[in-house]
């Protein structure tokens, strides 16, 4: 256990020798735009990627098994996340992001000589690149990327946000509050009936994205250069994709249309649409959540969040809605991130998109901000929260707008009238009612009683 662990210790230390080759150090030197990397889901769909590729070119014959079982286990390396310093170029780079495929080649072919005991040696572009094109591998590796994170981070995510706004609606069926339109008070609601539209919101968006996954199981892999599969075997594509859905569980198969899938983005450009509308969800629980906890004097002050930290660092006692807005940033972040893919797809020219990094790198950013959103928001905002039962009950009692159940009998000049009186003497409803109706008490009592209204005055 201890070799084990020595040798992950030496592998996880990011060892100085220099793995990558020539192309690799000409991009470092091209490409000084920014200090934005490949991500490590990125590195690792590449990896993966070629991992499989070594695989299909053995079986089709066309690379000897030693250097295909080499390519493999360097591959593994690297999806397993060592080495992750040698992956250095700029996302800003080349359109077709070649450097970082270049990139990769380099390294898992050192990564090969510095391991193998036979002394094999690998060409990173006729070994570990056989077959394949940066234009056919980059847009796989987004595909593959996505997919992997969506199923295994987001989805999961999302669901464990449903189970949890679920779980709290559940302690409070019986908890009658004043709704709000247009911020104004509005009809009576349960608090589980709000909370219900948000669980709402954040299963729509689960089974939105839950349905984008075929679009993401196409990959470009087979097409090489141009979508015409020059250089390749014809059943390459083929065998890539079966050996990538035996190891990730997906089940990824060869594009429908390879000059689609090399020239365009549209598949990215409709998960970020996706992606955005998650974030916008998100946002409107976030914000709902803020301002009923605000106050707790001057604000709505119908929750109280958990304490997590000081709310000031001048005002005693402070406790601000930290993860909601943590939370909002991370979503406006994710939905200005859908502009920046939705242009980025624009960039289309005849045979190739040219914006490939850069759709890689932000549709993976912000898979990953809403994963870690939606897990904060319900672990550390919702699942702590509490209902300020005395606020809502006096909030209840006075809201004039319970006038509303009488219309059917008075008419809505006479409910308006009554609702106005009530607001302006800070009087109940059912007070003043009685004073300007001929309605019985009993009667009034049953008509405006607040947990009959959220059934549509029918329970």
């Amino acid at each position: 256990m201890q070799k084990t662990d020595d040798n992950e210790m030496s592998k996880s230390s990011e060892i100085t020798d220099i793995l990558y080759g020539s192309e690799t150090a000409k991009a470092l030197t091209n490409f000084t735009i920014s200090e934005l990397k490949m991500p490590r889901a990125f590195l690792w769909a590449i990896a993966t990627l070629k991992s499989a590729c070594a695989q299909a070119n053995q079986e089709l014959g066309l690379l000897d098994a030693d250097k295909s079982v080499a390519i493999q286990l360097a591959a593994q390396e690297v999806a397993d996340g060592f080495h992750v310093n040698q992956f250095p170029v700029d996302v800003f780079q080349t359109g077709s992001g070649t450097s970082t495929n270049m990139n990769v080649n380099e390294v898992i072919a050192s990564l090969v000589k510095r391991n193998s005991q036979q002394s094999i040696n690998l060409h990173p572009n006729d070994d570990v690149n056989m077959g394949q094109s940066s234009n056919d591998v980059i847009p796989s590796c987004i595909h593959l990327s996505a997919a992997k994170l969506i199923s295994e981070e987001l989805l999961p995510s999302l669901q464990h946000l449903i189970d949890t706004l679920d779980a709290k609606a559940s302690e409070h069926r019986s908890t009658i509050k004043t709704g709000r339109t247009h911020l104004m008070d509005a009809m009576p609601l349960s608090f589980a009936q709000e909370i219900s539209g948000w669980s709402s919101q954040i299963s729509y968006a689960h089974e939105q994205l839950k349905n984008s996954l075929p679009s993401l199981y196409k990959l470009a892999i087979g097409g090489t250069a141009i979508g015409t599969g020059v250089n390749t075997h014809p059943e390459f594509a083929a065998i890539v994709t079966r050996v990538l859905s035996e190891r990730t569980g997906l089940t990824f198969t060869a594009a429908d249309n390879y000059f689609r899938a090399i020239s365009a983005q549209d598949t990215a450009v409709q998960v970020s649409g996706i992606l955005k509308t998650s974030a916008v969800s998100l946002s409107k629980v976030s914000n709902d959540i803020r301002w009923l906890s605000s106050g707790p004097l001057n604000g709505l002050n119908e929750l109280q969040l958990p304490e997590l930290q000081k709310g000031s660092s001048i005002m005693p006692g402070k406790v601000n809605p930290v993860i909601p807005e943590a939370v909002l940033m991370a979503c406006t972040q994710v939905i200005g991130n859908d502009t920046t893919i939705t242009l980025a797809g624009q960039s289309g020219n005849f045979q190739l998109n040219t914006m490939l990094p850069l759709i890689g790198h932000t549709l993976l950013q912000s898979i990953q901000l809403l994963s870690s959103s939606s897990t904060a928001l319900a672990d550390k905002a919702i699942k702590g929260m509490q209902v300020n039962q005395t606020i809502i009950n006096q909030n209840l009692a006075r809201n004039p707008i319970l006038a509303t159940a009488l219309t059917h009998l008075i008419g809505y000049d006479k409910s308006a009238e009554i609702a106005k009186k009530a607001y302006q003497g800070q009087r109940t409803v059912l007070d003043v009612a009685l004073e300007l109706t001929d309605i019985s008490e009993t009667e009034l009592i049953a008509l405006l009683d607040p947990k009959r209204l959220t059934s549509g005055g029918n329970a």
